[in-house]
């Protein structure tokens, strides 16, 4: 059996929020338009596989909870409809470009692990999400930041802040 990976996966809550996600308990996660981001969903997400569920353009912007993958990478529908917001025209069912997997609900964090305690904590340094000019929708996540981030999330305070010694 595969080990389980991590990944950390974008929404604007205003488009698909986690409450949106704990009232239909599953959906197919579509319209992603980014190659290295679909590669992700097609070659290496796997079911079971964990996800943080960021809510990004938001206030606050953060991990809001977590979800998992329970069905591997499938063409994305919403390519092929011209009434879609993503619409492509170059892909076809018979030539799809464009894949979604199916997550379902896991859990809602009591308070959002925003991006700024997340800048801060430096157990996270190295995180895909906190590297500048990182925008990638669907991105993969260490088990030890994920561990971090979920730790976080369900109300344990950051460890403080490294100091420099004086000589």
């Amino acid at each position: 059996m595969a080990e389980q990976r991590f990944w950390l996966m974008k929404s604007e809550p205003t488009c698909y929020s986690i409450d949106d996600l704990a009232r239909d308990r599953r959906t197919f996660w579509d319209g992603v338009r980014n190659y290295q981001a679909r590669n992700f969903m097609r070659d290496d997400m796997k079911v079971g596989d964990a996800i943080l569920f960021y809510h990004s353009n938001a206030d606050p912007t953060g991990v809001a909870g977590l979800a998992k993958v329970i069905k591997t990478a499938y063409p994305d529908h919403t390519a092929w409809d011209r009434q879609n917001d993503h619409f492509d025209p170059k892909s076809t069912p018979l030539e799809p470009i464009w894949m979604m997997v199916d997550v379902a609900f896991v859990e809602k964090f009591p308070q959002t692990v925003t991006l700024q305690s997340m800048k801060e904590n430096k157990s996270l340094e190295g995180m895909m999400v906190l590297q500048r000019g990182s925008r990638l929708s669907v991105q993969p996540v260490e088990a030890k930041h994920f561990q971090e981030v979920v730790r976080h999330g369900k109300g344990a305070k950051s460890p403080p802040a490294r100091t420099r010694k004086a000589k």
